[in-house]
């Protein structure tokens, strides 16, 4: 049971997945519906039958092209499938079926969104962060690891925390080096996580962040001007949170034990 359960998972990520693609594709044009018409080649516009539309499996039967124009079909779609996939996978063997699951499927369906949206167009979309914050704080009345009152100190504290980065780096260098964007998901992370999350999820996503950011200086060639988006880095730094909240904490009041020791 327990196997086909851990099956039934990941092929539910997949098709999660396969939806979250049209989300990615779609949702920062305004003019665009994540709804109609039905789901196309973005080169052709011939419809995408449903035997043609399997998560992942369609893409390697028709060798990464379109059935009808023969032209080739982004490597995306597959890894977001594939990562949605094994996100639902793993949130269903840390935590198993039951209310932690409901909670935290659609957290990370959200986050893995707003990855690549931020990759492709340096923004995290209202439409997502904002209803995230208010279905984290709902969904921390029967969240067994996230009580409301966490939940809601970690949306004002997200929320303040990284507005006060945010104001802190425009004063001191005259540039803006941080969206709102960012700020609305730092509170959604806040409301889905609890406030003990934040300080981690900001260092966590800093370091990645500075590692991948002098990375791209040097490949770009233009010192400090070079932009990067931040959302991606916290993102990422949320997921790990959730996935290693224990081993995480562990460390840290090791590291307090040591220090009060010293």
């Amino acid at each position: 049971m327990q196997y086909l359960l851990s099956i039934a998972s990941f092929a539910f990520g997949a098709v999660i997945g396969s939806f979250l693609n049209v989300v990615i594709y779609r949702l920062p044009d305004p003019s665009r519906s994540i709804a109609f018409p039905a789901s196309h080649c973005p080169h052709c516009s011939t419809p995408i039958r449903w035997y043609d539309n399997i998560p992942m499996l369609s893409y390697l039967f028709l060798r990464g092209r379109c059935r009808a124009c023969r032209e080739r079909i982004s490597p995306r779609y597959p890894l977001v499938e594939l990562c949605m996939a094994s996100l639902s996978l793993a949130l269903y063997v840390r935590f198993g079926p039951g209310p932690a699951f409901v909670c935290y499927f659609p957290f990370l369906a959200a986050l893995l969104a707003i990855i690549f949206i931020d990759i492709d167009h340096q923004i995290i979309p209202d439409v997502i962060s904002l209803p995230g914050i208010i279905i984290g704080f709902a969904g921390s009345f029967f969240n067994p690891l996230v009580s409301w009152q966490q939940s809601g100190l970690g949306i004002l504290v997200g929320g303040g925390l990284l507005y006060a980065v945010a104001i802190t780096y425009m004063l001191l260098t005259r540039r803006e080096g941080m969206g709102g964007g960012d700020i609305k998901l730092l509170a959604m992370i806040g409301a889905f996580l609890g406030w003990q999350s934040l300080l981690y999820v900001i260092f966590a996503s800093s370091l990645i962040g500075s590692v991948f950011g002098i990375a791209a200086m040097r490949i770009q060639g233009r010192g400090g001007r070079t932009r990067i988006p931040f959302g991606p880095f916290l993102a990422v730094a949320a997921m790990s949170y959730l996935f290693f909240r224990e081993e995480i904490l562990a460390i840290w009041q090791a590291y307090l034990a040591t220090a009060g020791r010293g």
